[in-house]
């Protein structure tokens, strides 16, 4: 275990308790002598964590103090640069840079044993097929962020053109294509729009009417119960989490039952 890891365990184990905890037990907790709890607390306070006490009376950390960045698990680094690499791979070019840029700078204050192992890591993201987004994904997420109303040209399944206003508030990213969800005014309901279907789009001054985070739980909430009803009408002891299972007619069906 690293030096790193180490003092991130301790202040795991020092977190866990809200009285002053003796030495000798903290040592115990994370493996190490109880000289090196010793130096360990001590570099720990040098770096800003406020733990209380001394040898004898015991240590306490007091409440408000953040992880600072070169504090990451191996495994955490691992998760970190899988991550943004699949990030790289399947979402859009800005989005794309935004990882890589997010990377280079937790690398640039992390500790070199950590650096190398982020550098090295062997935790690759396999190849996609390239999604032929419509229009420019950033819009929709800022659109997103910023609960603004998107005017769209919209190509249905069946290849009719119709405008939509919608309210934007979720974006999925699949791997073959990439989801927009949002409510729609025109069919007063939550749509799911694939990006690469939509012809233009448009963002309005026009915030809409409900917060998106209040949006997101109602949808989920809808997606809930027509996996409930579904799992019910086919006799499924689990609820699918994706409706490419059942056929169209039967997802029209379900759609106000709950």
């Amino acid at each position: 275990m690293s030096r790193s890891e180490r003092m991130l365990d301790l202040l795991q184990v020092l977190r866990r308790y809200r009285q002053p905890v003796s030495g000798r037990r903290l040592a115990e907790e994370t493996g190490v002598s109880l000289r090196t709890l010793y130096r360990d607390i001590a570099s720990l306070q040098a770096q800003g964590a406020h733990i209380e006490g001394e040898p004898g009376l015991g240590y306490i950390l007091k409440p408000g103090f953040m992880l600072p960045p070169m504090m990451f698990s191996q495994e955490e680094i691992e998760a970190l640069v899988l991550g943004s690499r699949w990030v790289a791979k399947r979402a859009d070019t800005h989005l794309a840079a935004a990882a890589a840029d997010a990377l280079a700078k937790i690398a640039a204050v992390l500790p070199a044993d950590l650096r190398d192992e982020l550098d090295a890591s062997t935790l690759l993201v396999g190849p996609s097929p390239q999604v032929a987004d419509g229009i420019d994904i950033a819009l929709l997420r800022k659109a997103i962020r910023h609960e603004r109303k998107l005017e769209l040209i919209y190509i249905d399944i069946d290849g009719g053109e119709t405008r939509r206003t919608i309210w934007p508030f979720a974006l999925g990213f699949f791997e073959n294509v990439r989801v927009l969800v949002a409510w729609c005014e025109l069919r007063q309901g939550f749509r799911h729009f694939r990006t690469d279907r939509i012809r233009q789009a448009g963002m309005s001054e026009s915030r809409y009417a409900r917060r998106r985070q209040v949006l997101l739980r109602e949808w989920r909430a809808t997606q809930d119960c027509t996996a409930r009803w579904r799992a019910g009408r086919f006799g499924l002891k689990h609820f699918p989490e994706s409706s490419a299972v059942f056929p169209r007619e039967t997802r029209k069906r379900a759609g106000n039952r709950c």
